[in-house]
């Protein structure tokens, strides 16, 4: 690890002292950059990501002096996965520069690749407001490059964090959009009942009856085969169990579809909550009797 540290060492000075030498027959930024690029490698090999990220940063510099965005916008974007390893806030500053330098290019797609992966840092920081903002902007740029299968991956994302925000009128709204546009795809409209039944739990989290009732019905005529599934039968029971303040059979009926398809945490989480809530209004129910 040493012997890779001063390898990287090495090259850096030299790539310095490059840049403040004088020459007429080469031109000092090109020269430079590789040995940067040289001295980056050496850092990684050496697993010293902080040295790695800011020799990827001064590789950038150099091809901007030579109108090089691309490798530029490359430089920054290796910076960033460099700084990923130490330092979630230089990491983010350095795919930022990616992704602007990408958008100024016109290369939507490599920008989009580069929100996303901010975004990603963010969840992991459970930073999810600006998990949210991320994505969003990467979905949009997928968007407008026809890349919708990755445009909803990340809107899905923006709907889950959303709703884990109490945000539940935005998670519906793209839910339901899904949904709409999976039903006309043979791959993803299995998916689809997926995407409703997600949209009916944002809906049953808002603690109105009627909106749920409305959705069934809207989601009925939308898909005519969704009242013949488990996930109807799901959402239909608790909405019932709701209007009746039936805590147990609200509770028997997620078992048993739990028993069926195991829910993951987002949807328990989902479902706690208006359980949660369910059982204050009961509470609240026997105090006035």
């Amino acid at each position: 690890m040493g012997d890779h540290i001063a390898r990287g060492d090495d090259f850096e000075k030299k790539a310095e002292k490059k840049l403040t030498s004088w020459g007429l027959f080469s031109n000092k930024h090109e020269d430079a950059a590789e040995l940067f690029e040289k001295a980056a490698n050496s850092y990684k090999l050496a697993k010293a990501w902080d040295k790695a990220g800011a020799a990827y940063l001064k590789l950038a510099n150099c091809y901007l002096k030579v109108d090089s965005k691309h490798e530029a916008a490359n430089a920054y974007a290796e910076a960033g996965h460099a700084y990923k390893k130490t330092s979630s806030k230089e990491a983010v500053s350095c795919l930022e520069q990616a992704v602007n330098s990408f958008l100024e290019m016109g290369r939507l797609s490599m920008a989009a690749r580069y929100c996303k992966e901010i975004a990603e840092i963010h969840e992991t920081d459970e930073n999810l407001e600006q998990a949210i903002a991320w994505h969003e902007k990467a979905a949009d740029l997928f968007q407008s490059e026809e890349v919708t299968t990755s445009a909803n991956q990340c809107r899905q994302k923006v709907a889950q964090y959303s709703a884990q925000l109490e945000q539940y009128p935005k998670a519906i709204e793209i839910y339901e959009d899904i949904g709409r546009q999976s039903l006309n795809n043979s791959l993803l409209k299995y998916g689809v009942k997926g995407h409703l039944l997600n949209a009916g739990l944002c809906h049953l989290c808002k603690g109105d009856v009627v909106s749920i009732t409305n959705a069934l019905e809207k989601y009925q005529d939308l898909d005519p085969t969704f009242s013949g599934t488990r996930e109807y039968k799901l959402l239909s029971g608790l909405a019932s169990a709701i209007d009746e303040q039936d805590v147990a059979k609200f509770t028997d009926l997620v078992k048993e579809f739990d028993s069926m398809t195991p829910l993951d945490a987002w949807k328990t989480t989902l479902l706690l909550r208006v359980k949660e809530k369910l059982k204050a209004q009961d509470n609240d129910d026997d105090d006035l009797t």
